[in-house]
């Protein structure tokens, strides 16, 4: 399904709270994120200055004025040798599933990190039952790269990660 009246842009500062608000829905009442208290608007702040300055995307779904999900990618490992490897996240508002969003932001980012010079984009999913996640990233050009077991721990259960890769570029950009 498409969304229209979706509109995808890098997010602002006037963001944050919004952006705040939905990972605290997946922090306290999900396995989808390993997190266990959810940032502070600060905190947002402070990632949104890193990525941006490092030239990478954190994109947010606009509805009509509202965040209703966002998107962002950060460097897969610190070591230089990764330097053109990036983990997209991915996150809606709750009811705003189902809509076509998560493929607007997906595609976003695919987009912009191709241009950035980004050459691989890592998906770290974690194993909930549901494929909705998996079957975005597919549809995008991801594969399975491997399956991380027991790797996570919350809300007293053990959760597997599904990593799964997706190439930007082809060839040795440096």
């Amino acid at each position: 399904m498409t969304v229209p009246e979706a509109v995808i842009r890098p997010a602002g500062r006037g963001d944050l709270k919004a952006v705040a608000e939905i990972f605290t829905h997946y922090v306290s009442r999900t396995v989808i994120t390993f997190e266990q208290t959810p940032p502070a608007v600060a905190e947002w702040q402070r990632r949104l200055d890193d990525l941006t300055g490092r030239g990478l995307p954190f994109l947010v779904a606009d509805l009509d004025g509202e965040v209703a999900g966002y998107a962002y990618v950060s460097p897969w490992r610190p070591k230089p040798a990764y330097r053109h490897t990036v983990e997209d996240s991915i996150y809606l508002a709750p009811d705003r599933t189902g809509r076509g969003l998560g493929g607007a932001l997906l595609g976003g980012l695919v987009n912009r990190c191709a241009r950035a010079g980004m050459r691989q984009l890592i998906a770290v999913i974690a194993d909930t039952g549901s494929d909705a996640s998996t079957a975005l990233h597919r549809r995008f050009g991801f594969t399975d790269a491997g399956r991380l077991t027991g790797v996570g721990y919350k809300h007293g259960r053990s959760i597997d990660t599904l990593l799964m890769q997706r190439a930007l570029t082809t060839g040795d950009n440096g």
